[in-house]
């Protein structure tokens, strides 16, 4: 078709009446988005159930580098996982030795599944809080479990697992999007205080005294610590001196990598296992103590720990427990996905690799859903653990492998010394590593700097967990965040827009636009300047009676009547009505219509235009809908009765079909007669078939010659016009200039 359109326009010069190639672009179909979106193609599946599985795509590769880094970092993880589960554990009021099988399960089977080989899945910190605090709200409602509340873990861990796995293979995971980075840090933040304050009587052994409740909201444990402090006993020395030595190690080992950078990854191996190294010497130190008070220690101790999986089996799920646990549910999901989701995103962009966060999700599910068969609780990814296996250089997920073995072996071998394990040791090894979850003054005061309101709402985040509860301060921000989300959307600003020219120039200096050199072309921006333009320019408005309002946001329908009416105000302040009374009688005039009971033409200034048409920059819109579109069509009513007339709305830089489609059925961007418009048209090469054009027969009019040959690639070329636009939508504009120039062709200003 368009060889024979070229043929047949070759030998003229104005290609006009055959030149350009009447594009009409097919209506958006909901047929055709459903095949593009939703049903599924054949190569589409197989990728997607290859995506289900990301370690087929590297296993087959891996080698012997590989190996010694994983087993590096494995066996690394593996000594810091051991003390840390343990202590998590008894800060979700379970035994220690279930902590060790969360351990096992989080790294044993995550990695079948992730797209990150730096995550560490296992207990962690903040959700081990949060399962206390959901024991304790379940445990009064099913007491036949007060003495095996991990069956309640189990369940809750197999019906977040389902949950979270169902988000992932949905494909939904974007959900985790929404909630923005100072809501994540406020909950960090607040649940690191309330841990480490929650564990601070055991540091100092005053947890156990009559009447104090070490789970009450933060401030409340706070002020009675001080009510409570004579019950304090040996367990302060143990822990006191344990917290001081893990913070001189970190201190230590990181002055001494400064002054001796050569021995850098010495110290780091010395600085990342200080919680086993503490936790061995005070075991020794406990044993020496207790070994004679086998009964009786003289500081609190863990005593027994069973070895082996003494609790595998079927997890029982049943409605009683679920409904005992239900209302806990959304911010145990919450806690789960950020969680990691955080963590694997921040770790991604510090080793330049990408992830799948719904993939990831499906690995956080399996593993949550297999953990309770192992007698495991909920895990998610560890920052603290995921941090040191990056530094210790892991190489493939694999290395969680060599970390289940690791602890595998300690369930099996070394419960005989977890018996000695002070308590006040395993508090400060975790108060120590909830340490670094609360926000630094440099990031709270970028926080301000960048935007004072998200500020104010990590505030409310943090404040909430500390004078209510972790769950209550992760609503509270999820809630206060979206409340900023929606007011931005709803109260999102338009701008009336001008011209200014301007001119291309490698230097500051005067330009005259009559050189060769000079290259000019015109900028639209906001006539207050509020986009940061020197004040000392001004922008040329348009035409009397024309406006071009630029839409900064999405035009959906919690910001439609906003936009409009902020532009329908403008535009009558800076116009005057084409009828003095549109309504005729006193009576048909409508009770709210202000001014004089009588108006004349001494009430309408005569130096005002009439409006005439007006253009709307879409460029930053990709959607409309009903409720909008609706709106806009009873602007346009309005308009029309007020300029007497039916007003041109021209439309620039319509990105989606949609949108498109959506316009034209509300009788936007086309007109039924002829109107006058100008296309954007442009030049397409088209190779001349040599059978039919003899050597030197070609019409120079049509040859594109502009470039040297090798650059061009080709060594016969002719042109033709083409619109860019469907030629069907003349008031659908590719840019601003030929919006402007469609007006006044149309208005007949020029």
């Amino acid at each position: 078709m368009v060889a024979e359109l070229f043929k047949r326009n070759r030998g003229t010069r104005d290609v006009e009446p055959l030149g350009p190639v009447y594009y009409i672009e097919p209506v958006a179909s909901t047929s055709e988005w459903l095949k593009e979106h939703v049903v599924p193609t054949r190569s589409g599946t197989v990728s997607y159930v290859k995506s289900l599985f990301p370690f087929l795509t590297w296993i087959y590769r891996y080698n012997w580098v590989w190996f010694v880094g994983d087993l590096i970092a494995g066996v690394t993880v593996g000594i810091v996982v051991i003390p840390q589960g343990m202590a998590y554990a008894k800060l979700a009021s379970l035994p220690p030795e279930f902590g060790l099988y969360s351990s096992f399960v989080g790294v044993a089977i995550y990695w079948l599944s992730a797209t990150s080989h730096v995550i560490s899945a296992g207990p962690v910190a903040v959700f081990s809080s949060l399962l206390s605090v959901i024991l304790e709200h379940a445990l009064p409602q099913l007491p036949e479990y007060a003495d095996t509340p991990w069956i309640i873990a189990g369940c809750l861990s197999v019906v977040l697992g389902c949950i979270v796995m169902a988000i992932g293979l949905f494909r939904i995971g974007f959900i985790v999007d929404f909630i923005p980075l100072p809501a994540i840090a406020a909950f960090m933040t607040g649940s690191a205080l309330n841990i480490a304050m929650g564990q601070i009587p055991t540091l100092m052994g005053n947890n156990t005294a009559d009447g104090y409740n070490t789970r009450a909201a933060t401030y409340l444990v706070f002020g009675n610590f001080f009510k409570y402090i004579k019950h304090c006993d040996l367990n302060a020395a143990i822990g006191l001196t344990a917290l001081f030595m893990l913070y001189a190690v970190r201190w230590g080992c990181g002055y001494a990598s400064r002054r001796w950078p050569q021995h850098e990854k010495t110290f780091f191996f010395i600085n990342t296992l200080r919680s086993g190294f503490v936790i061995l010497l005070y075991t020794l130190i406990s044993f020496l103590v207790n070994r004679n008070h086998h009964d009786d220690p003289k500081f609190s101790i863990l005593k027994t720990i069973p070895r082996g999986f003494q609790h595998m089996g079927v997890p029982v799920v049943n409605s009683r427990i679920l409904s005992a646990v239900a209302a806990k549910l959304p911010s145990a999901i919450i806690v789960l996905v950020i969680e990691h989701i955080s963590i694997a995103k921040s770790f991604a962009r510090l080793s330049n690799y990408t992830i799948d966060p719904n993939q990831e999700l499906i690995a956080i599910g399996l593993t949550n859903i297999f953990g309770p068969f192992f007698g495991g609780y909920p895990a998610t990814g560890s920052f603290s653990r995921t941090a040191i296996k990056a530094k210790a250089g892991v190489r493939t997920p694999l290395a969680g492998v060599v970390t289940a073995i690791i602890v595998v072996i300690a369930i099996y071998a070394l419960p005989p010394v977890f018996y000695y394990i002070s308590n006040a040791a395993l508090a400060a090894v975790i108060i120590h590593a909830v340490g670094d979850l609360i926000s630094s003054p440099k990031s709270i005061k970028m926080f301000w700097k960048v935007s004072p309101c998200e500020f104010v709402i990590f505030w409310i985040g943090v404040l909430v967990s500390v004078f209510a509860s972790i769950d209550n301060g992760i609503y509270a921000s999820v809630a206060a965040s979206a409340a900023l989300l929606l007011f931005r959307i709803a109260k999102a600003h338009g701008r009336f827009v001008g011209v200014v020219k301007v001119y291309n120039t490698p230097t500051l200096r005067p330009v005259d636009a009559n050189e060769p050199d000079s290259d000019t072309r015109n900028v639209f921006v906001p006539l207050d300047r509020s986009n940061g333009v020197n004040p000392a320019v001004q922008p040329r408005e348009p035409h009397a009676g024309v406006f071009i309002y630029r839409l900064n946001e999405g035009y959906l329908y919690p910001n439609a009547v906003h936009f409009t009416d902020h532009m329908v105000r403008e535009i009558k302040v800076k116009t005057r009505p084409a009828v003095i009374n549109p309504y005729g009688s006193l009576g048909e005039r409508p009770w709210n219509d202000p001014g004089p009971r009588h108006k004349s033409e001494s009430d309408i200034d005569p130096t005002l235009p009439v409006l005439r048409a007006i253009i709307l920059d879409f460029s930053g819109v990709s959607n409309v809908d009903v409720t909008s579109l609706q709106n806009l069509i009873d602007v346009r009513k309005q308009l029309d009765r007020y300029a007497d007339a039916h007003i041109a709305w021209h439309f620039v830089g319509v990105k989606s079909p949609w949108a498109r489609r959506g316009l034209l059925a509300s009788g936007f961007g086309s007109e039924n007669g002829v109107v006058k418009s100008l296309f954007t048209v442009t030049n397409v090469g088209m190779s001349q078939e040599k059978d039919d054009v003899e050597p030197g027969s070609r019409d120079e009019e049509f040859s594109v010659d502009t470039q040297p040959e090798d650059k061009l690639g080709m060594t016969s070329m002719d042109t033709m016009v083409l619109p860019l636009l469907s030629i069907d939508c003349p008031y659908f504009h590719i840019d601003m200039d030929e919006a402007v120039r469609s007006v006044e062709l149309e208005l007949g200003l020029k």
